[in-house]
């Protein structure tokens, strides 16, 4: 999927408009414009629309943890993220939404879309490990689905 697609997943599933869209970029520490962000959550035929850039995307993920659990001033800052990966993004948003695992059953199988606990634990393993799998578009489409009925309900 590209960052597009997810921004405007994610927009949809917060109930948020550009304007807080940028805030959250912000909590993270890279100022965009609400206008910047109208470009990015455009569909690619419609006049207007940019690619969102890793770095923006990276930004956005760490923010929307920020945003939903709160600034942990106990820990040093993490350096961002870049590539972002759908394999990235899926972390984020476990982290973000403080899913476990049962939790990330239900968000699938509400979708008809279910996956094995061995399957499911590989998406989340470091690249390098030999269990480790990369995150398929379709999975992550599904996810966001998925994750969309239950915070919308």
């Amino acid at each position: 999927m590209n960052h597009n697609d997810v921004l405007r997943s994610l927009r949809y599933m917060l109930k948020v408009n550009d304007q807080k869209m940028a805030e959250i970029v912000a909590l993270s520490g890279l100022e965009v414009t609400a206008e910047a962000m109208a470009g990015y959550v455009k569909k690619e035929e419609e006049p207007g629309f940019v690619p969102c850039p890793e770095k923006v995307m990276a930004h956005f993920l760490d923010g929307l943890v920020i945003h939903r659990r709160g600034r942990d001033d106990s820990r040093a800052p993490q350096p961002i993220e870049v590539p972002v990966t759908n394999n990235t993004i899926l972390k984020k948003l476990r982290v973000a939404f403080e899913l476990k695992e049962d939790d990330l059953h239900a968000v699938l199988k509400a979708v008809n879309f279910p996956v094995s606990k061995p399957e499911l634990s590989a998406l989340f393993r470091k690249v390098g490990h030999d269990n480790y799998r990369p995150c398929g578009d379709q999975l992550l489409r599904n996810f966001l689905k998925g994750l969309t009925l239950r915070v919308r309900g």
